[in-house]
């Protein structure tokens, strides 16, 4: 028989619907998950950003080199002088020589890396698919320490370039700005979740990093896409409505990605909702004030404002239908964290307009900016904000959860010592 305090003395068995995610070491994490369904679409989605990272590598390492020695091959402007026009290229990059070749050495050094990074994310998703754990750390040891130089180099890039010198002016600088300290703080908050040993905000913070990535080819592949509808617009122009979307485009695939990848329904020591009705409904308030605030001023604008608003409401309407149907059907089905996750998502989503607005004001007095760049600007960087939030929050969540569960559980208690005979 079992003693009081043998507790230890038997290997725990996890309970039937539930992994132990934390080890040995840390009792009473297990989670209930969900059986391994069909994943078509997850895989193609997978094929899909692999596709389009091994494309645009290339481009990416050989975008500036013509700057530093013309007549250099330049793959990325022949393709997209073809797509478009050759005219449509030279007008853009007429007035980018003088910049570029004012920081061309740490732009090469952001570019090449960034082409080398395009490689490094699918390699490290396809190495944590198949628990190629020695494989996959360094890669990613690789990865991370790529990044921040790549990020040095852009940085170097925009601290010696003047916000209304940048490509299509200083909306444009602020958001890759924002891209920056966001892709540098997320990979640097996985790194300190892989030290701390969890994996599941490790991979978050990664798909984040990797999203912020991301905007890179997605903008060239909108600067060549974004001419079919827009006839006869210059890509500053493009440029100018692609940003709208680019930053919400791309945390939202990482959250898609997020979400696909955790199968579990609950987590233990979860608790209450830190997204509640009342929260939500004040974020929802909120949120539809700033929006309505938002459309009447770029309405304001004729059609430069009117295309800028449709290159944001659209995007921002899709995010907003995904993450409210998958709280739904999670509650529905009881998928507690999966509801947790995706209702403090959709609080950031529901905030962002709040926090562009606010923005607004901020760039239009500390930067000198005029209305209609700041609007631009605010606008176009308050979903990913939001998003970076969101995520934090879930982190935190976590984090939380697990503090709670371990105090709840109980310290094993000393085994009772055997008497001694007495001679």
């Amino acid at each position: 028989m079992r003693g009081l305090g043998d507790e230890d003395s038997e290997p725990r068995v996890p309970r039937r619907g539930y992994r132990d995610e934390g080890g040995p070491n840390r009792r009473g994490q297990g989670v209930a998950v969900r059986p391994s369904t069909s994943s078509g679409w997850r895989r193609a989605a997978a094929v899909t950003v692999t596709v389009v990272c091994l494309w645009y590598a290339p481009f990416a390492m050989t975008e500036l080199w013509s700057y530093a020695r013309p007549g250099a091959p330049a793959p990325g402007k022949w393709l997209l002088a073809h797509l478009v026009s050759p005219r449509y290229v030279a007008d853009a990059l007429a007035t980018r020589v003088a910049p570029y070749r004012h920081s061309l050495l740490p732009l090469l050094v952001h570019s090449v890396l960034g082409g080398l990074l395009m490689l490094l994310g699918p390699a490290q998703l396809l190495t944590a698919a198949r628990r190629r754990a020695p494989l996959h750390r360094a890669l990613g040891v690789l990865f991370a320490v790529t990044v921040y130089v790549s990020m040095a180099g852009a940085g170097a890039y925009l601290a010696r370039t003047a916000p209304r010198d940048a490509f299509s002016g200083a909306a444009f600088w602020i958001v890759l700005a924002t891209i920056l300290a966001g892709t540098v703080l997320s990979v640097t908050f996985g790194i300190l979740a892989a030290i701390g040993g969890h994996p599941d905000l490790h991979q978050r913070w990664m798909l984040l990093c990797y999203g912020y990535l991301l905007t890179a080819p997605l903008l060239r592949l909108e600067w060549g896409a974004l001419p079919t509808v827009l006839p006869g617009l210059p890509m500053t122009e493009v440029n100018r409505v692609a940003i709208m979307h680019l930053g919400s485009l791309v945390v939202f695939g990482a959250l898609l990605a997020s979400r696909a990848r955790d199968p579990r329904d609950t987590v233990e020591g979860l608790g209450r909702s830190w997204a509640p009705l009342p929260v939500t409904a004040a974020a929802h308030l909120a949120g539809a004030a700033a929006l309505v605030w938002i459309v009447r001023d770029l309405s304001g604008y004729g059609a430069a404002g009117r295309r800028l608003l449709a290159g944001y409401l659209l995007p921002y309407a899709v995010s907003y239908v995904v993450m409210a149907l998958g709280a739904r059907r999670a509650g529905r089905t009881g998928r507690l964290w999966a509801r947790e996750e995706w209702r403090i998502h959709l609080t950031g989503l529901c905030l962002a307009p709040a926090l562009s607005a606010a923005a607004v004001a901020l760039f239009q007095h500390s930067l000198a900016l005029d209305r209609f760049t700041a609007l631009t600007a605010g606008v176009a960087i308050g979903c990913g904000m939001t998003a970076f939030g969101a995520t934090l929050v879930v982190s935190l969540r976590l984090m939380y959860a697990r503090e709670v569960l371990r105090r709840t559980v109980p310290a094993p208690s000393p085994s009772t010592p055997a008497p001694t005979a007495v001679p």
